[in-house]
């Protein structure tokens, strides 16, 4: 019977065990094993979609939730309703200055809207005030918004801070004129 000398027996462990070690790296560089990190977060009037978007205008007697997404590196997004996430409206609100014909819709502290700890986003009582005014001129027979200001709402989550949603508000009736005869503040979507 033939004897494999130690060192050439140990060379051959040693070839096998890089070989090995060189396979398992590339394995993990190819994705196998990556890790799932958090990238960033972002709004969205969704708990579904994650890019359902943000674009809110509060209205009346309604309440919006506001849901926070996970952006991980493998390309998932997951929706994050913990406790942890916290949410905030921007003092001063980002946005105009000008004051509406109905009030404020600027205030700081905001009148005429709020946000919950879970971010809902509800109209103020007493409605008081519209982030919208009528600027069509006579002989318009139709009502053309344009916003005078808006809140931002952004929320933090493990470090991260989503871009802002600008929240508009509809919260009381417009000014009566011939450009709007119903006294509209805003012309609510087709649903």
């Amino acid at each position: 019977m033939r004897k494999i000398s130690f060192w050439r027996y140990s060379a051959v462990n040693r070839q096998t065990l890089f070989s090995a070690l060189a396979c398992a790296l590339l394995v993990f560089s190819m994705g196998c094993g990556s890790t799932n990190n958090l990238q960033s977060i972002q709004l969205s009037v969704s708990n579904t979609d994650a890019n359902a978007g943000t674009g809110v205008v509060v209205f009346i007697d309604q309440s919006v939730p506001l849901y926070t997404w996970g952006n991980y590196s493998s390309g998932k997004q997951k929706l994050l309703n913990n406790e942890s996430v916290k949410y905030l409206i921007a003092y001063p609100p980002l946005g105009s200055a000008e004051t509406g014909t109905l009030g404020n819709p600027n205030a700081n502290p905001p009148q005429t809207v709020s946000l919950s700890g879970v971010g809902v986003l509800s109209a103020v009582v007493p409605y008081v005030a519209c982030t919208f005014v009528n600027v069509a001129v006579a002989p318009a027979t139709t009502p053309a918004f344009q916003s005078t200001g808006s809140y931002a709402v952004t929320a933090t989550y493990l470090g991260f801070t989503t871009p802002p949603a600008y929240i508009g508000v509809a919260t009381a009736g417009g000014v009566v004129s011939t450009s709007n005869p119903s006294g509209e503040c805003y012309a609510a979507p087709a649903s």
